[in-house]
């Protein structure tokens, strides 16, 4: 029975590795956790992969995690020392757990508890190795280990207990001497950072530092930095960017120096790797203690200066990139050059490593840099070209090895060209175009894929070095088309040179010059379509799609040989060809967005219009379709805005995942919402006035006369604004100007609408409120010519003052009609020099005032009421008594 539930334990947790996701469907996390706690009383190796390999899965918050930590410590207490293999696992998963869960900090008993349990574990020391047990080493080493990782995933976690852990290493026997070395550097390392970052931090901290020897139980300092919430891992003080902190200590540095001195004296009992360790983490410690000289370093120069481990090689660089001189003499430097330019092509050095070290070259620490110091690539000026010669590029190399010797190369011999351009090219130029020439052979006459790709990258780095050449840019832009005509298969490769080329640090224009050769190289098979395959047709498409991109580039030729494959009647098989017709319209879709689209509309129209009628697939016409309808029905703006909206189809823009069992293409949504007129159910903008002063009037109040407005004013034309504003905002609104034709002179309404297009590209129709005319903003002067001046203008209105209210009576007349229709209102004396005065009551309260005047040839009515209704009924009464239609022949 114990034999068949242990397989079925080994099948569930190989499944839950599989496929956690699957696994867990049938069943919870917590349950299984559960589940492998319980199992793990019995000291089964297996029932630890999961909690390794997915720890946050299974303990997804801290809470649980600390359950399961403190679980398997009391698992680890009760399990017997000959499970060696099993313990040493458990405090690996131990320290798994605790770090992914966030679980170290000083509010969490379990991470207080394992610290305990394994500086007790690495506290056990044992003067005679033959008295160790064997378990017993085991466990130590995995406790140390353990002690590592969490202390460079919580920095400066073990920063008081730094002297406990340098006596363990002083008494410690060679077996475990390499672990508590590296556990002390780090150590050390953190803790100085840590101190170096602190304000006002001195030789003090820095004694009380290494003199740390807190409880084991680590509760002497809770409100230590060791023992609060750890962030990320310190950033490194070396490197181009590594610009730490520094620590002020003066030349008391003695204890510091003594240790420093102790651990490089020990550094060659230790693997090479630990030695690499060792050494960068005592590097960082001396760069940021200003009271510790770069000397200390120099017993163990020689040694580094012959090794041969790339770790230790890697680790003397950034040794000379952070002291320099302090460090490394002029002749040091000269050695290490020569060194790295015989390890680049050392026969015993694998690919890898011979790539290392030649990127070291380009990125060589100088003690006296005058290149760029931002970590760009820029060669030692110890380098010289004679010293470089043997590192120049062959056909032997390997793909790899090819290019970084041709990147040295170039930047070698970049400085003996100088600025010598169609002149004569130097001896290295020569042979590097040479070399690029022999590989553009290879590719010609059937090279594989691995030799085209070689060939491609070695011509973009020979562009970014030398491409201010034009003599040596033109010829390989002529290269490349004519490589292209002889192998179309290779038009990826020559357009994403073009990309590389047009993004990277490639001279401008050299992009936009290729791609225009490329379209004439295309455009020429169009002479003869019968004689291109179908291959090659493709890829001529493909190319004209990307040429299409750019704007500089005139598309005419473009839509020229678009028409002759289109409208082309042989093979017949080419008709019905989706992929082809997919590509001709990939072609078209790109010319769409072109700013000379203006020049191709008509012939653009043409090809779609043939291709929409005549293909022979469906969806490639319903597409020439869509497209015909965007093109002659949408202005730029809107065709821009759907076509970067993905409308329209297959080769750009979001797609909709609606699955289909026909070919027709699905009908975008986002397509037919761009396409179509939304109606707005409030009114989103509206008209305001300017006043005379040209500040923005009050609205106008609609007229009060009940009569409608219908056929006032002429209708008026469409006015287009480019651009509206947001209320509240600083920009002045757009102003628009209105010529209203009145048809009555009377007050009126605008019904006013908008059809716009708003920020997420979808045109709407929105009602406005109306706008009312008011009687003032029909006053227009009087329509004279221009050249009227004041006396001319005077004598009309002295003309239109006679014919307005003036009467053409004579006086005996004008007495007779006074004692006729005005006898009984007359206010004044009828001898009164300044004219007659008629005083009118109409009831219930309105009143009107005439003052009737004789002139020489005419009578003039002066007329006041309270109530403006009444003008026009008095102007009929005047009208009348007057008779003055009748005298003069004028209609009323």
């Amino acid at each position: 029975v114990f034999l068949t539930m242990a397989v079925s334990w080994v099948e569930r947790v190989a499944s839950f590795l599989r496929s956690p996701s699957r696994f867990l469907a049938s069943t919870t996390a917590e349950v299984f956790l559960v589940e492998l706690l319980r199992e793990q009383r019995d000291e089964r190796l297996t029932m630890l992969s999961p909690l390794c390999e997915h720890p946050t899965l299974l303990c997804p918050s801290a809470c649980t995690g600390e359950e399961t930590c403190l679980e398997l410590m009391s698992v680890f207490s009760h399990c017997p020392p000959k499970y060696t293999e099993f313990r040493c696992q458990l405090l690996l998963t131990l320290t798994t757990v605790l770090v992914s869960t966030g679980c170290v900090s000083a509010h969490s008993h379990a991470s207080r508890d394992f610290l305990e349990l394994l500086l007790k574990l690495a506290q056990d020391t044992y003067y005679d190795p033959a008295d160790v047990p064997s378990a017993l080493r085991s466990t130590r080493a995995a406790a140390c280990e353990c002690l590592r990782e969490l202390e460079a995933c919580c920095p400066s976690l073990l920063s008081q207990h730094l002297e406990l852990l340098n006596g363990l290493r002083q008494q410690e026997n060679p077996r475990h001497h390499q672990a508590l070395s590296g556990l002390y550097a780090v150590v050390l390392r953190n803790g100085v950072h840590l101190l170096a970052r602190q304000a006002g931090a001195g030789p003090e901290g820095l004694k009380a530092l290494l003199g740390g020897n807190a409880a084991v139980a680590w509760e002497a300092e809770p409100d230590s930095p060791a023992l609060t919430d750890r962030a990320a891992p310190l950033p490194s003080v070396l490197g181009p960017s590594g610009l730490g902190p520094t620590l002020q200590t003066g030349p008391d540095c003695k204890e510091l120096r003594s240790v420093l001195s102790s651990l490089l004296e020990e550094s060659y009992l230790l693997t090479p790797l630990s030695q690499a360790a060792l050494l960068h983490a005592l590097t960082e410690v001396v760069a940021m203690v200003s009271g510790v000289s770069p000397a200390i370093f120099k017993a163990q120069l020689l040694r580094l200066l012959g090794t041969s481990k790339v770790c230790l090689f890697h680790c003397t660089l950034l040794m000379k990139a952070a002291f320099t001189d302090s460090l490394f003499s002029a002749e040091d430097e000269a050695f290490l050059l020569k060194r790295l330019v015989a390890l680049c092509q050392h026969p015993q050095m694998s690919t890898a490593a011979q790539l290392f070290y030649t990127d070291c070259l380009v990125h060589f620490p100088e003690n006296r840099p005058i290149g760029a110091a931002d970590g760009g690539e820029a060669l030692p000026v110890l380098l010289t070209p004679r010293l470089a010669a043997s590192l120049v590029p062959t056909v032997f190399d390997e793909p790899a090895t090819m290019l970084a010797r041709l990147n040295v190369s170039a930047l070698v011999h970049l400085e003996e060209h100088g600025a010598r351009e169609g002149g004569a090219a130097g001896g290295g130029l020569a042979y590097l175009w040479e070399h690029l020439l022999l590989r553009l052979h290879v590719v010609e006459h059937g090279g594989d894929r691995a030799a085209v790709v070689t060939f491609f990258r070695a011509s973009f780095l020979f562009l970014c070095h030398f491409g201010h050449v034009e003599r040596h840019a033109a010829d390989l832009r002529r290269r490349l088309c004519a490589l292209y005509l002889r192998h179309c298969r290779l038009a990826p490769h020559v357009l994403n040179l073009a990309d590389r080329a047009q993004d990277g640090p490639v001279r401008p224009g050299w992009a936009v010059a290729l791609l225009r050769s490329l379209q004439g190289a295309a455009v020429s098979a169009g002479g003869d379509l019968a004689a291109v395959s179908q291959k090659d047709l493709h890829w001529h498409l493909r190319v004209l799609a990307r040429v299409a991109e750019e704007g500089q580039i005139g598309q005419g030729s473009t839509v020229d040989f678009l028409f002759a494959v289109a409208t082309a009647a042989s093979p017949p098989s080419r008709n019905e060809d989706w992929r082809l017709g997919s590509d001709l319209l990939a072609v078209c879709r790109h010319l769409l967005a072109h700013p000379g689209l203006d020049a191709l509309l008509c012939p653009l129209a043409d090809v779609l219009q043939h291709v929409a009628r005549h293909h022979g697939d469906t969806d490639v016409r319903d597409h020439a379709r869509l497209y015909y309808s965007l093109l002659t029905a949408l202005s730029r703006e809107k065709l821009a805005g759907v076509l970067a909206n993905g409308g329209g189809g297959a080769n750009g823009g979001r797609q909709d995942n609606k699955r289909v069992l026909s070919a027709m293409v699905v009908e975008n949504q986002d397509l037919t919402s761009a396409l179509t007129i939304h109606k707005a159910r409030t009114p989103v903008f509206h008209l305001v006035a300017k006043d005379r002063a040209g500040g923005w009037a009050e609205p106008t109040p609609a007229p009060e006369d009940d009569e409608p407005s219908a056929g006032r004013f002429a209708a008026l034309a469409d006015v287009c604004v480019p651009r509206l504003f947001r209320e509240g905002a600083s920009a002045a609104p757009p102003a628009v100007t209105l010529t209203l034709r009145p048809r009555a002179p009377y007050p009126g309404t605008l019904r006013c609408s908008a059809v716009f297009t708003a920020q997420d590209e979808l045109t709407w129709h929105a009602a406005l409120p109306d706008v009312h005319v008011a009687f003032r903003q029909l006053f227009k002067p009087l329509s004279v010519p221009a050249s009227w001046g004041p006396a001319l203008r005077l004598r009309a209105f002295e003309r239109l003052w006679d014919d307005l209210f003036c009467g053409r009576l004579g006086e005996a007349e004008l007495e007779a009609l006074l004692e006729e229709h005005f006898a009984p209102f007359r206010v004044a004396d009828p001898g009164d020099a300044t004219g007659h005065r008629v005083l009118l009551f109409i009831p219930p309260g309105s009143h009107v005032l005439l003052r009737i005047r004789p002139q020489e040839d005419a009578v003039q009515f002066h007329m006041a009421t309270d109530n403006w209704r009444l003008l026009p009924h008095v102007n009929d009464f005047l009208l009348s008594v007057t008779d003055w239609e009748a005298r003069n022949g004028v209609d009323s």
